[in-house]
This record gives structure tokens, C-alpha cells and sequence, in this order.
């Protein structure tokens, strides 16, 4: 999650990429993604086409010893399972050793194989795993340990005060199966020239006359509603904007609604279903886009099915979960309680997800999704995901929320259309808001982050975002120092996306970070009319109506 560190005075270290947010947690990183069996979706190429082959990649780590890795795989959307080579579903394929890498910081060699998988036709879900054995003895399957749990539980660790393990270490005879799709997809023509506006929808604008329900609590429900973008369309219109990205709208206890309770309805408080149906139609006859926030990472842990999971053994949905012995009971978000965290792995909760997707494109006619916590389900997931939502609405936009190093973020190529560039984010504030870099330094910094991903995978720009201090806040209230990065931003080979209020000079009264704070502090109530910067917001639209020409 994002968020920044506010002193009085002074703006402090930026902190955006907590499970690396130390030296040692970095090595922890590296150790754990160079030990066992590792896949990690290196596939050649990333996002193949029908008709052409793909290279299968994997690497073994120093410490155990192989002679044998084999890749057991469907092509018919069933699960591959094998042992010792000999496959129980599917077909094998028996990889062979490339070469020989040395680490110094693991202090040993990392072997690495591969082998080529047929071309496969259009429209075919590759699904494989991968094993990996010396002599007679045990299996050991990819990728375990798994490194992004590895890099959770250390930093929940290392924020507790608690010592931080070298490795940690999963079970590596539980075999991961991972997918491909083989397709044509690209993004669609419409994203590439979007314009996304971020609106935290309790807190945009109430509607249908109706006053804040309160503003001094900022973690408590303050009134905004889906009537309420509808009614300020006009507004959003004269800005330039083309899509919108409304905050999570299901039904949830919370002003954020990341913990969700019911995936089939949108909450009352915002107006039910009928209210989103409204904006939808609405927006679409003035040529704007609707994207919906989803959390598929993890739900409320008053949802029905986790309840039920939680209270009884036997429950059909126990294997949605992970339970566990740890002082919790089970898997969550970041450990937290009240977000339990979904097993994607499960065929049947796999299924509800992707069913759950395909509903909000076809019954509300919504044009994607910005998926929460995306490196949660894992791009395996996601390749199934984007099919079937490309096959119910072949124009629809799919993006991530993925807090991680460009190289794991490159795992998603062919697996989503796109992510939310967290990178790009904190070079435009160490540039203009801390003045730490130089645009020298900037510019080398773009040149080459740019560079590591395709044209055909988009990446999405923003200087702040509901997870973060706000930029003016960072920036010690100088509009010049925003306007000089939202320059650059729409400068940028990105999709641009403006967080409510950003635009108008919105004020963030304290930090999110510090003792008694939380990042609901940047999700302050929409001002509108007098209180509104105009020399800003004429600011942003120029810009915008240069942007597009």
C-alpha cells in the first residue's frame, strides 16, 4: 500500500513499497526468489500468439539438488497433476539443463532449464506445473516457497519489531499449477487515449439534495453516492475526462469498501443497483467510460461463505480459505482480521470470481475493472480472467494494482492489459514534490523503466491515489511544484488518472502516516463551487484538451 511520511516543517522518506522497505528485507526478497524451484512465469515469449511455440523456463536453486525437471500440461482447461515425470492428466515434457548462474548474495549457483511447448491454437488455456527431483527422491514443485507471501510475512514481521527470517519457506511438494492463454488480445483502442478520473465514491458528492452525512470522521461513512456522480457528470465532462473509476461500490461495512459482502448487489448507501445502472447508461451516451474497483484478493470476513467456511469444517467453501495454525486461524490481507484472504487455487472459487466479472460486464454494461491487490490471485489467475471477460465484452479494460519490483510486475504481461506504474508515481514525487532527483535523473530513470515493458502492455500514471498522501500535502502546498508534475505525467507515454480533487487543490488537513493516523486522511470530502481552486482546475483542463488534441 502507499503512504508517505509528514513531519512538522519538513516532508519526510517517501514510503511506498513497504515489503521492501529495508536492505534486509530487499535480501530476504532475493534469497527467497533464488531458492527451490523457481518458475516465475518465465515464459519466451511472455504473451504468446496462436502458432507459436513457448520456451518454459525455470531455475533451481543452490541448495537443492536436481536431475531431473519435468513440465506436466493441459490444453483442454482441465488441471495437470503428474509424478516423477509420469503425468496422471495431461502430457510431460522433460526439461533440459541450459546453464549455470552464480549469486554471490545467495553465495552459490542457480542452475537453469527449459523446454519448448508446442504452438498451440487461438483460444487455448496452456495450464501447467512444474517438478523437479534427483534420483529416487521427493518432488519438489515451483514455485514454493512462494515469494510473495515470503515478503509479507517479513515485513509484517519487520514492522512488528520482530526479527527478520533469511527465507521462508512454504511446502514444495504442493504442485502450483500455472496458465497461459494463447490469443490476439491487446488493450483496447479506447484506453489507449483515456483520460481516468479516480472517484472515491463516498466521498465525491451526496446528490439528489442532500447535504455530507458528517466530515469529521474520515473513517466513518460521509455520504457520498453513485446519484451523486451521475448529477456531476457535467462537471467531469467540461474536465475532459473519459473514464471513470469508481472506488468499490458493493456491499461492504467500510467507507472503502475493499471488504466486500455481497458481490451480486451495489450497496444501498450508494443507491443499489438501479443507481449504477443510471450512471452507466448515462455516462455511455456522453462517450465515457466506466471502469469498477474489485477486490478479488480477499472479502469481508462477515461474507456469508467465510462465515460459513470459518464455523464449519465441512462447509463446500472451507477450501476457498486457507486456514491455518497461526494466532489468526487463517490467511488474510496483510494479516488483517476482517480481510480474509481468497484461495484462488480452488477450481470452484476460481470459478465464482471469474462468473462474479462477467456479470457486472454483461448485466451493468461496466468496461472493466482496476483489480485490487492484483499480485494477490497471481497472474496465473488473471490469464483465465481476461479471457473470460474478453469473451462477454471483447472491448473491456483490465488493470492491476501490483506493489512490487518491475520484474515481478513483468510476470502480468499477456496475463492483464495493463498496471497501475507505482514506480513512475514515486520518481514524479522524489522529483517535484521532495526535489530529491533532478529531471536529469528523471529522465534516465523513464528512459529505461519504459523501455522494460511493451507498447501493448499499458501502464497508468498518477501522482496521488487514495493510498497515499496527497501531492499538495507532500509537496508543502506548492501548486507550482503539482502543475510541473502533472505536466510531465500527461507527457508521459501512460494513461493518465487524476484522483478526485486533485484537480481543484482538494486539502488534506495531516498525514496518513503516523501514530493514530490511517490512509482514510487522503480521502477527504469533494469541495465544490467557490471552494474549488479555479486557476487549477482551468489549469488541468488546457492540459487535458491538449492531451487529446
Amino acid at each position: 500500500m502507499c503512504a508517505l511520511r509528514v513531519s512538522k516543517g519538513a516532508v519526510m522518506e517517501e514510503f511506498i513499497f513497504g515489503t521492501f522497505a529495508t536492505d534486509q528485507l530487499k535480501l530476504m526478497h532475493h534469497r527467497a526468489s533464488l531458492s527451490g524451484v523457481q518458475h516465475q512465469h518465465m515464459l519466451v515469449p511472455a504473451d504468446p500468439l496462436p502458432g507459436q511455440s513457448i520456451t518454459v523456463r525455470v531455475r533451481t536453486g543452490s541448495t537443492l539438488t536436481v536431475d531431473q525437471v519435468v513440465c506436466y500440461y493441459t490444453t483442454d482447461g482441465t488441471l495437470p497433476s503428474g509424478s516423477h515425470g509420469v503425468a496422471l492428466n495431461g502430457s510431460t515434457l522433460h526439461l533440459h539443463q541450459i546453464n549455470a548462474e552464480w549469486d554471490t548474495l545467495v553465495w552459490g549457483y542457480s542452475l537453469f532449464w527449459e523446454v519448448e511447448i508446442p504452438p498451440q491454437p487461438e483460444g487455448t488455456l496452456l495450464r501447467y506445473q512444474i517438478g523437479a527431483w534427483a534420483g529416487q527422491g521427493p518432488e519438489h514443485f515451483a514455485d514454493w516457497p512462494q515469494v510473495k507471501a515470503a515478503s509479507e510475512k517479513a515485513a509484517a514481521a519487520y514492522f512488528r519489531g520482530e526479527s527478520v527470517p533469511d527465507v521462508l519457506i512454504g511446502d514444495p511438494q504442493i504442485p502450483f499449477t500455472f496458465s497461459a492463454s494463447v490469443d490476439r488480445f491487446v488493450p483496447p483502442q479506447w484506453a489507449r487515449e483515456a483520460i481516468i478520473y479516480h472517484i472515491f465514491v463516498d466521498r465525491f458528492f451526496p446528490g439528489q439534495g442532500r447535504s455530507w452525512l458528517q466530515t469529521d470522521d474520515l473513517n466513518g461513512i460521509v455520504g457520498g453516492t453513485l446519484w451523486g456522480v451521475t448529477e456531476k457528470l457535467d462537471y467531469l465532462q467540461s474536465l475532459g475526462v473519459t473514464c471513470l473509476w469508481l472506488s468499490p461500490v458493493f456491499v461492504s461495512p467500510t467507507h472503502h469498501g475493499y471488504d466486500v459482502v455481497d458481490y451480486a448487489h451495489v450497496d444501498p448507501r450508494y443507491g443499489g443497483d438501479d443507481a449504477l445502472r443510471e450512471l452507466v447508461m448515462t455516462a455511455h451516451q456522453r462517450g465515457l467510460r466506466v471502469i469498477l474497483d474489485v477486490a478479488f484478493n480477499h472479502l469481508s470476513n462477515e461474507h456469508p461463505f467465510f462465515v460459513d467456511a470459518h464455523s464449519n469444517p465441512d462447509s463446500p467453501y472451507r477450501g476457498w480459505f486457507t486456514f491455518d495454525d497461526s494466532e489468526l486461524g487463517y490467511r488474510s490481507f496483510f494479516g488483517v482480521k476482517s480481510m480474509p484472504q481468497l484461495n484462488v487455487a480452488n477450481p470452484a472459487c476460481r470459478q465464482w470470481l471469474i462468473d462474479t466479472a462477467c456479470y457486472w460486464l454483461t448485466e451493468f454494461d461496466v468496461d472493466g475493472f482496476r483489480l485490487d491487490v492484483a499480485d494477490g490471485p497471481g497472474p496465473s489467475f488473471w490469464a483465465e480472467f481476461r479471457a473470460a471477460c474478453r469473451r462477454v465484452k471483447p472491448e473491456s479494460l483490465h488493470f492491476g494494482e501490483v506493489v512490487d519490483a518491475p520484474d515481478v510486475q513483468q510476470h502480468y504481461i499477456g496475463k492483464l492489459d495493463g498496471l497501475l506504474d507505482f514506480h513512475l508515481c514515486e520518481a514524479l514525487r522524489k522529483t517535484y514534490a521532495l526535489g530529491r532527483w533532478s529531471e536529469a535523473d528523471f529522465n534516465r530513470f523513464y528512459e529505461r523503466h519504459a523501455a522494460a515493458f511493451p507498447d501493448d502492455f499499458v501502464m497508468l500514471s498518477f501522482v496521488d491515489n487514495h493510498d497515499m498522501d496527497r501531492f499538495l500535502l507532500m509537496a508543502g502546498e506548492d501548486k507550482v511544484a503539482l502543475q510541473r508534475a502533472v505536466e510531465r505525467q500527461f507527457d508521459l507515454n501512460r494513461i493518465p488518472v487524476i484522483f478526485y480533487g486533485t484537480e481543484v487543490g482538494l486539502h488534506q488537513p495531516q498525514s496518513v502516516r503516523g501514530e493514530g493516523m490511517g490512509l482514510h486522511l487522503s480521502r477527504v470530502p469533494m469541495v465544490w463551487g467557490a471552494e474549488q481552486d479555479a486557476d487549477l482546475l482551468e489549469f488541468y483542463r488546457r492540459l487535458i484538451a491538449a492531451r487529446r488534441g
